[in-house]
Protein backbone atom coordinates (compact mmCIF):
# COMPACT_ATOMS: atom_id res chain seq x y z
CA UNK A 1 0.00 0.00 0.00
CA UNK A 2 1.29 3.78 -0.94
CA UNK A 3 1.04 6.00 1.84
CA UNK A 4 1.38 9.88 1.45
CA UNK A 5 -0.51 10.21 -1.71
CA UNK A 6 -2.22 13.52 -3.21
CA UNK A 7 -6.05 14.08 -2.24
CA UNK A 8 -7.78 14.70 -5.58
CA UNK A 9 -11.61 15.44 -5.85
CA UNK A 10 -13.38 16.19 -9.16
CA UNK A 11 -16.93 17.27 -9.04
CA UNK A 12 -17.31 16.74 -12.96
CA UNK A 13 -15.54 14.39 -15.53
CA UNK A 14 -14.20 17.44 -17.35
CA UNK A 15 -12.30 18.18 -14.21
CA UNK A 16 -10.44 14.84 -14.38
CA UNK A 17 -9.86 15.68 -17.65
CA UNK A 18 -8.30 18.78 -16.87
CA UNK A 19 -6.18 17.25 -14.40
CA UNK A 20 -4.60 14.96 -17.28
CA UNK A 21 -4.37 17.53 -19.27
CA UNK A 22 -2.16 19.53 -16.63
CA UNK A 23 0.02 16.42 -15.69
CA UNK A 24 0.51 15.60 -19.74
CA UNK A 25 1.82 19.66 -19.36
CA UNK A 26 4.50 19.80 -16.85
CA UNK A 27 4.92 16.01 -16.31
CA UNK A 28 4.72 13.72 -13.38
CA UNK A 29 6.14 10.89 -11.04
CA UNK A 30 4.29 7.78 -11.36
CA UNK A 31 3.89 6.83 -7.92
CA UNK A 32 1.58 3.30 -8.59
CA UNK A 33 1.58 0.13 -11.33
CA UNK A 34 0.30 2.76 -14.63
CA UNK A 35 1.49 5.49 -15.89
CA UNK A 36 -0.74 8.29 -17.34
CA UNK A 37 -1.14 6.96 -20.92
CA UNK A 38 -2.76 3.24 -18.94
CA UNK A 39 -4.42 5.44 -16.49
CA UNK A 40 -6.47 7.00 -19.07
CA UNK A 41 -6.86 4.10 -21.14
CA UNK A 42 -8.16 2.23 -18.12
CA UNK A 43 -10.84 5.35 -17.08
CA UNK A 44 -11.73 4.66 -20.77
CA UNK A 45 -12.44 1.02 -20.72
CA UNK A 46 -14.59 1.14 -17.63
CA UNK A 47 -17.09 4.31 -18.49
CA UNK A 48 -17.00 3.79 -21.93
CA UNK A 49 -19.40 0.48 -21.16
CA UNK A 50 -21.89 2.73 -19.95
CA UNK A 51 -23.06 3.76 -23.41
CA UNK A 52 -21.82 0.90 -25.07
CA UNK A 53 -22.68 -2.15 -23.09
CA UNK A 54 -20.67 -4.38 -20.69
CA UNK A 55 -20.19 -8.01 -21.98
CA UNK A 56 -22.86 -10.41 -21.12
CA UNK A 57 -21.09 -12.40 -18.63
CA UNK A 58 -20.55 -9.65 -16.32
CA UNK A 59 -24.30 -10.16 -14.95
CA UNK A 60 -22.88 -13.04 -13.05
CA UNK A 61 -22.82 -10.42 -10.37
CA UNK A 62 -26.38 -9.34 -10.92
CA UNK A 63 -27.26 -11.28 -8.05
CA UNK A 64 -25.06 -8.98 -6.14
CA UNK A 65 -26.06 -5.70 -7.14
CA UNK A 66 -28.67 -4.93 -4.10
CA UNK A 67 -25.88 -5.26 -1.84
CA UNK A 68 -23.27 -4.14 -3.29
CA UNK A 69 -25.55 -1.13 -3.22
CA UNK A 70 -26.14 -0.76 -0.24
CA UNK A 71 -22.91 -1.40 1.52
CA UNK A 72 -19.90 -0.37 -1.22
CA UNK A 73 -21.38 2.06 -3.82
CA UNK A 74 -21.86 5.04 -0.55
CA UNK A 75 -18.04 4.46 0.36
CA UNK A 76 -17.26 4.55 -3.14
CA UNK A 77 -19.34 7.46 -4.15
CA UNK A 78 -17.18 9.37 -0.53
CA UNK A 79 -13.83 8.98 -2.50
CA UNK A 80 -12.89 5.83 -0.21
CA UNK A 81 -11.65 3.46 -3.02
CA UNK A 82 -8.87 0.76 -1.36
CA UNK A 83 -5.96 0.23 -3.29
CA UNK A 84 -4.81 -2.99 -4.29
CA UNK A 85 -8.13 -4.75 -5.23
CA UNK A 86 -7.48 -6.78 -8.74
CA UNK A 87 -8.42 -5.19 -12.42
CA UNK A 88 -10.87 -7.42 -14.61
CA UNK A 89 -8.44 -8.11 -17.27
CA UNK A 90 -10.33 -6.64 -19.86
CA UNK A 91 -10.45 -3.26 -17.63
CA UNK A 92 -5.75 -3.67 -17.91
CA UNK A 93 -4.54 -1.59 -20.20
CA UNK A 94 -1.13 -2.42 -22.40
CA UNK A 95 1.92 -0.92 -20.95
CA UNK A 96 3.06 0.30 -24.47
CA UNK A 97 0.68 3.49 -24.36
CA UNK A 98 1.63 7.41 -25.45
CA UNK A 99 0.34 10.34 -22.46
CA UNK A 100 -0.40 12.15 -25.12
CA UNK A 101 -2.98 9.75 -27.33
CA UNK A 102 -4.82 8.40 -24.35
CA UNK A 103 -5.38 11.65 -22.33
CA UNK A 104 -6.97 12.82 -25.84
CA UNK A 105 -9.07 9.60 -26.21
CA UNK A 106 -10.00 10.24 -22.52
CA UNK A 107 -10.95 13.60 -23.20
CA UNK A 108 -13.28 11.82 -26.56
CA UNK A 109 -14.57 9.23 -23.91
CA UNK A 110 -15.79 12.27 -21.51
CA UNK A 111 -17.16 13.98 -24.31
CA UNK A 112 -19.03 11.17 -25.25
CA UNK A 113 -20.69 10.35 -22.21
CA UNK A 114 -21.44 13.96 -21.24
CA UNK A 115 -23.46 14.67 -24.36
CA UNK A 116 -25.30 11.10 -24.01
CA UNK A 117 -29.19 11.83 -23.66
CA UNK A 118 -30.40 8.59 -23.28
CA UNK A 119 -30.24 5.51 -21.07
CA UNK A 120 -27.09 4.57 -19.44
CA UNK A 121 -26.09 0.22 -19.88
CA UNK A 122 -26.28 -1.27 -16.41
CA UNK A 123 -23.06 -0.91 -14.36
CA UNK A 124 -21.63 -4.95 -13.57
CA UNK A 125 -20.95 -3.92 -9.44
CA UNK A 126 -24.57 -1.93 -9.23
CA UNK A 127 -26.56 -2.48 -11.98
CA UNK A 128 -28.80 0.56 -13.33
CA UNK A 129 -27.49 3.67 -12.19
CA UNK A 130 -28.32 7.45 -13.35
CA UNK A 131 -26.61 9.75 -14.99
CA UNK A 132 -25.33 11.83 -11.58
CA UNK A 133 -24.70 8.63 -9.80
CA UNK A 134 -22.40 7.51 -12.62
CA UNK A 135 -20.81 10.43 -13.25
CA UNK A 136 -19.87 10.39 -9.25
CA UNK A 137 -18.72 6.87 -9.87
CA UNK A 138 -16.53 7.94 -12.75
CA UNK A 139 -15.06 11.20 -11.22
CA UNK A 140 -14.65 9.06 -7.82
CA UNK A 141 -12.59 6.46 -10.10
CA UNK A 142 -10.51 9.05 -11.88
CA UNK A 143 -9.26 10.90 -8.62
CA UNK A 144 -8.23 6.96 -7.06
CA UNK A 145 -5.80 6.19 -10.80
CA UNK A 146 -4.78 9.81 -10.98
CA UNK A 147 -3.56 10.14 -7.14
CA UNK A 148 -1.08 8.01 -8.02
CA UNK A 149 0.33 10.38 -10.59
CA UNK A 150 2.63 13.26 -8.63
CA UNK A 151 2.87 16.82 -10.68
CA UNK A 152 6.42 17.90 -11.07
CA UNK A 153 7.62 20.61 -9.42
CA UNK A 154 9.71 23.61 -11.38
CA UNK A 155 13.33 22.27 -11.79
CA UNK A 156 12.71 18.39 -11.53
CA UNK A 157 13.55 16.10 -14.02
CA UNK A 158 10.04 15.65 -16.12
CA UNK A 159 8.61 11.84 -16.38
CA UNK A 160 6.43 11.36 -18.89
CA UNK A 161 5.73 7.80 -21.57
Amino acid sequence: MIEDLRELKFVRLEDAVAEVESLLQTGYTQRGKWNLAQICRHLSLVQDPALDGYPRWMLIYAPLWPVMRRLFLPRLLKGDSPQGIPTTPIFVPAADLADASEAEHFAQSVARFKSHEGRYHWHPGFGRLDRETLETVYTTHAAHHLRFLEPQADGEEVKCS
